[in-house]
Formats: structure tokens, sequence, C-alpha cells
């Protein structure tokens, strides 16, 4: 008999007041933005394609941007939206970078896979829109998301080759072992996806990585960033006092230990 991993990918249950987290992130970024946007520096709801969720928001630095980050959201690819996080744009905003943070359509209605092509086209379209190098950030299943769309042959090759680093935060960088958990029923990740869709089992970038993970995280989690890290070669970060749902908010702070590795990537 197959284990049921369902327990092992489960967070909020392992994590204190857990169900207050996605209310406070709603509320500090509806504050950001309103924020931004009075100060002439958000540029709300950019379509990248067809479809109410396929829109980014970018957020600007007050002079010429140094580079482009785009800010990949999680929720398991079935959750969320780019207008829970915006907050987390400040730290590389306030570093004189301009931020992006796209929208994608969630599972069941698509499979990973079309997501995975919806991120690629969200990022084309904001490496339109700002010049110079690019940076790429992504939570958990945006973890997932960033690292996959920076493998070689997703992004057009002008776009691939401004991408200098990419830093997953606990990423969900094998979807085999997802296919063992309830949730798959949304998901639907079958073996052939699972092999296509997973990063660790594909060519690395030529960007610089770093894998970021919480040293509180769930056992299974960690491994996950390990398996990436191992599968990459590459830097290995495990953050102190950080669990699933707050090792993102130090994106928010201008000189945060993470803020300081994604700009240092390159």
């Amino acid at each position: 008999m197959t284990d049921d991993l369902s327990d092992a990918y489960e967070n909020g249950a392992y994590i204190a007041n857990a169900a207050a987290y996605p209310e406070e992130w709603a509320r500090a970024a509806r504050l950001y933005r309103a924020q931004l946007t009075e100060q002439g520096l958000a540029r709300l709801d950019l379509p990248y394609g067809d479809g109410a969720r396929a829109q980014l928001d970018l957020f600007l630095p007050s002079g010429t941007p140094k580079g482009l980050v785009v800010f990949v959201h999680g929720g398991y690819w079935k959750a969320f939206d780019r207008k829970t996080w915006s907050d987390l744009a400040e730290g590389a905003r306030a570093r004189g970078w301009a931020v992006a943070m796209p929208s994608y359509d969630l599972c069941p209605d698509v499979r990973i896979a079309e997501i995975t092509r919806q991120v690629a086209r969200a990022m084309e379209a904001a490496s339109a829109e700002v010049a110079g190098p690019i940076r790429l950030v992504g939570h958990s299943a945006g973890g997932h998301l960033v690292a996959r769309v920076a493998v070689p042959g997703v992004l057009p090759d002008e776009v691939a080759a401004r991408v200098v680093g990419v830093l997953p935060i606990s990423p969900l960088s094998d979807l085999r072992p997802l296919m063992q958990t309830a949730m798959n029923e949304v998901l639907r990740i079958d073996p052939a996806e699972a092999t296509s869709e997973s990063p660790v089992l594909l060519p690395r970038p030529s960007a610089k990585v770093t894998v970021w993970v919480g040293a509180e995280e769930r056992p299974a989690f960690l491994d996950q960033a390990k398996w990436m890290s191992t599968a990459w070669n590459c830097q290995l970060t495990i953050s102190p006092e950080h669990h699933h749902f707050n090792v993102i908010e130090p994106l928010s702070e201008p000189c945060s230990a993470v803020v300081e590795t994604l700009l240092g990537l390159a």
C-alpha cells in the first residue's frame, strides 16, 4: 500500500494561530497597494494574457529601476493571488528595484504545466516593462514555479539571458510525493507531469540559485529544499526561527538577510 503523505505536506495544523495569517497578509498587502498608488509608484492589473487572473502588479522605486524582481506566490497552485502579498515587494523596491507580482490560474481549472507557461508569459511581459537584470523569487508553489521557469528552454532566450538570480523559498522541487496526498484530487498530478514539472529532475539554470527554507518548517519542506540544493548543486540557507507562513515576511524589509541574498545573486 502506498503511504498517504497528506499530513507530511500539511502546514497550518502545525503553526500557531495559522488561521489568522491570511487575513493579516491581505490587510498588509491592501494598505501597501494604497500607499504605493497614492505615491504614483504602483501600476496595477497589467494584463499579460487572456483571462481575469492573467494580470500582474508592478511596484516601482522612486528613481530609475536597477532591474526587475519577480515574486511568484504560493498556495499549492490552488489558492491565493498576487493581491495577498503586495507588501513583500518593499524590501527590493526600497533598494531600487522594480517588483512584479503576477497572478495565475489555479488548479483544478488548469494543470500545473499550464501554470508554468502562464508564469513564463507573465515574466516575459514584466521584462518588457523594466530594463536590466532580472531576479526571480517565489514561495512554496511559487518557489517551484520560479525554479521551473528558470530551467533552460522555458523563457524566451532574450529574457532568460537577463535572469541573474533565482531564490526559491520553501520550494516544492519534486512533485512526485504530492501524488500521495489528498490534495492531488485537485492538483491532478500524474507520473508524466511529476517528471516534466519537477525541477530536481530537470537541468539547472545558468543563473545563480540559492534555496531558502525555514528551520521550523515541516520535515517534508526541509527535504524538498535539500533535494533541490543537491540536484542543482546550489547554496541552501536554513533560516532560523522561521516556519512556512512567516519565512517570507522579511522580504518586506530592505536590510533583511533574505533580501540581501536575493539582491546579491549574480
